[in-house]
């Protein structure tokens, strides 16, 4: 079965203030982060993997990193967030499922493993962190079922993390694709999650990955710890 991947790398990245595009940040193995994510597809799902990648700033150098991928062009990658990247994704992937991943994701190669059984299912689902709760990530709650319920920075009480590995199931695009298109401009993905959520009863499962690493890289002290792993 092939797999629908899409990596969100059109960012400028200035947190982390690199000259060129966040993804290619070199990690301690050699490799960057793009190169570390393409292998941890490939050694999972091999020639199954389909990759769309969504680039923006300096795209020409990601382009040139990774010539076996497709790529999508979002124009206004310095006036929009990841709501309106994912989206133009989505609406070029036609009705299949879509695993998807932030640009700036270290993970261990496992995660896919343990999310593989999910997508051949047909689950949306969203990979989480119970271990830690950080002011400024992505967070989440539950309900009474065990599906997610919010998710966004703002998140009270919550339960853990968010890492930015996400699949929809192909009966859950249609609404999360609308949802989307209704986000504002700088909106994160996660607000097309939670009104998709909220209005078209959609369920995203959280899937537990805190025995495994995965580290957004946003800051220093991030590409830091990522080390530590690679």
């Amino acid at each position: 079965m092939s797999v629908q991947v899409v990596i969100l790398a059109a960012g400028m990245g200035t947190r982390l203030g690199r000259p060129f595009p966040k993804p290619l940040t070199p990690l301690k193995d050699g490799r960057t982060i793009h190169a570390q994510q393409m292998a941890n597809l490939r050694s999972v799902f091999g020639s199954e993997a389909e990759v769309l990648v969504v680039v923006g700033f300096k795209l020409e150098q990601i382009l040139e990193a990774n010539p076996d991928a497709t790529f999508a062009y979002n124009s206004q990658y310095d006036v929009t967030n990841t709501s309106k990247s994912l989206l133009k994704a989505l609406r070029l992937t036609g009705e299949r499922g879509v695993l998807w991943l932030n640009g700036d994701v270290v993970f261990d190669p496992q995660v896919l493993e343990r999310v593989r059984p999910l997508i051949e299912q047909g689950q949306s689902f969203t990979c989480v962190n119970t271990a830690s709760v950080g002011e400024e990530e992505v967070k989440y709650t539950v309900d009474a079922d065990g599906y997610i319920k919010e998710i966004s920075k703002q998140v009270v009480d919550a339960l853990g993390e968010s890492v930015g590995i996400n699949y929809v199931a192909p009966q859950d695009k249609a609404a999360f694709v609308e949802r989307l298109d209704e986000a504002e401009d700088q909106d994160y993905f996660e607000r097309g999650l939670e009104l998709a959520i909220e209005k078209d009863g959609v369920r995203f499962l959280p899937v537990d990955i805190s025995d495994l690493y995965a580290v957004e890289v946003d800051f220093q002290e991030d590409l830091e710890k990522a080390n530590q792993f690679v």
